[in-house]
């Protein structure tokens, strides 16, 4: 079986590779429904025209390129043989508003890279590969995330059908519009008997790697969240008159219980934001009636998440008792923590090492959610992270990698991927 490259800094070879990959992340984020910014959401018509352009590229490397029934898009490469297992690559392909161009995209590219190198070299290995390119990660249209991924794993809820966006489209009106089979979504699920595992290279959400001097990472699992929808009632009035000790001042009270998230967070050691609210009536010489905001929390185990979720909660309720308002709760989004697969992990680590000539490759718990959440519930997983070359900052225009680092990490996830094949050849031949 033909080995990784080389250890060390990135060749010319493998640079030319990532500014290929680094070009085709410029490509998608021309396909955008903002001027002047990236927005890519499911089942719009930039959906549609991300999906085209990668499958191109896909069938450049050598794949098999296909749509799958919840708009995944999906590109297929042979093992050694017909009835060999599968091993999944891929991330996401959508975007939050105002992205940058990196999150999820890059995956998908240095997975397409790695497939058109082997490709090109001719490289069966003992399992097929399929590259996947998720629909819907980041739940911007919808309100509920890892669509996509949860529909290969088998664990789509037909429920979200009637899911509705901004504009009152469900769920099912918008796949139907899209082309697909609303009742039809289940079949992009896989079998979990085929598969060997999911590997998935993405950016780091951080600025870990960056601080430590370190182009890549392995990580070592992801927090588990909780994201809900939070409000306020109390009673609108005068601004002049109503007197101070009579209001029943809504965003009052949802400012208490954003300050005690912080607090929580900051005991407990997870991590909790209120990253969305709205207040009403609205207007400047109004008290405010109702205040409806969100809470995300997250935590490296379910336990310390939902326990900080209770004393947050407990804050709300009792911001709201002093206040004389009406406190409610709904549960939007529930992830559970999981952790990456042993051998898989350490055939990235092996990939880093082969890369970058780092013996012990830096080891990270991810704070940010990734498709590999929901596939963990089919197939077991491991992640390579990027270094994230401004500081950490994702999710905004200013995310950034350099084109060495990129190179290094192409390096390195097809080195994952021959030390996977390598463990599977020696399972099989033992």
């Amino acid at each position: 079986m033909r080995r990784a490259r080389r250890a060390g800094a990135a060749g010319g070879a493998s640079l030319d590779d990532a500014r290929e990959v680094m070009r085709r992340c410029d490509v998608l984020a021309g396909i955008s429904s903002m001027d002047g910014g990236i927005e890519r959401v499911y089942l719009s018509p930039e959906h549609a025209r991300a999906n085209a352009q990668v499958a191109e590229w896909m069938g450049a490397a050598g794949m098999r390129p296909w749509q799958d029934a919840a708009g995944n898009a999906r590109g297929s490469y042979p093992g050694a043989t017909p009835d060999a297992p599968v091993l999944l690559l891929g991330s996401h392909l959508d975007t939050v508003p105002d992205a940058g161009r990196y999150d999820g995209i890059l995956g998908v590219m240095i997975a397409i890279a790695v497939v058109r190198r082997l490709h090109a070299n001719g490289v069966r290995l003992p399992f097929a590969l399929e590259v996947l390119g998720f629909a819907d990660e980041e739940g911007v249209r919808f309100g509920r995330t890892l669509l996509g991924s949860c529909a290969v794993a088998g664990t789509w809820d037909p429920a979200w059908l009637d899911l509705e966006d901004a504009d009152g489209v469900t769920m099912r009106e918008a796949l139907a519009a899209f082309g697909l089979d609303p009742d039809a979504v289940g079949e992009a699920a896989l079998d979990p008997a085929t598969l060997v595992g999911y590997l998935e290279a993405h950016i780091e959400q951080g600025p870990l790697l960056l601080d430590a001097g370190h182009p890549l990472g392995v990580v070592s699992g992801i927090m588990g969240a909780k994201r809900f929808d939070l409000t306020m009632e109390g009673a609108a009035g005068h601004a002049g008159g109503v007197p101070m000790r009579h209001r029943r001042d809504a965003l009052l009270g949802a400012a208490q219980t954003a300050l005690a998230v912080e607090r929580v967070a900051l005991a407990r050691g997870v991590v909790g934001t209120v990253g969305q609210m709205t207040v009403g009536p609205g207007a400047a010489n109004v008290i405010p009636g109702r205040a409806d905001f969100s809470l995300d929390v997250r935590a490296a185990t379910d336990a310390d998440r939902d326990k900080a979720w209770e004393e947050i909660r407990a804050h709300a309720v009792e911001a709201a008792g002093e206040r004389r308002l009406a406190f409610t709760e709904r549960l939007r989004h529930e992830a559970r923590a999981t952790s990456s697969e042993r051998r898989l992990s350490e055939a990235v680590e092996a990939g880093v090492t082969a890369a970058t000539g780092d013996a012990e490759p830096m080891e990270l718990l991810s704070k940010a959610g990734h498709d590999a959440m929901a596939i963990a519930s089919l197939t077991p997983y491991a992640m390579l992270f990027v270094r994230n070359g401004n500081g950490g900052v994702s999710h905004h225009p200013d995310e950034v990698v350099s084109v060495e680092d990129v190179a290094l990490a192409i390096d390195a996830f097809e080195a994952a991927v021959l030390a996977a094949a390598q463990r599977v050849q020696d399972g099989l031949s033992a």
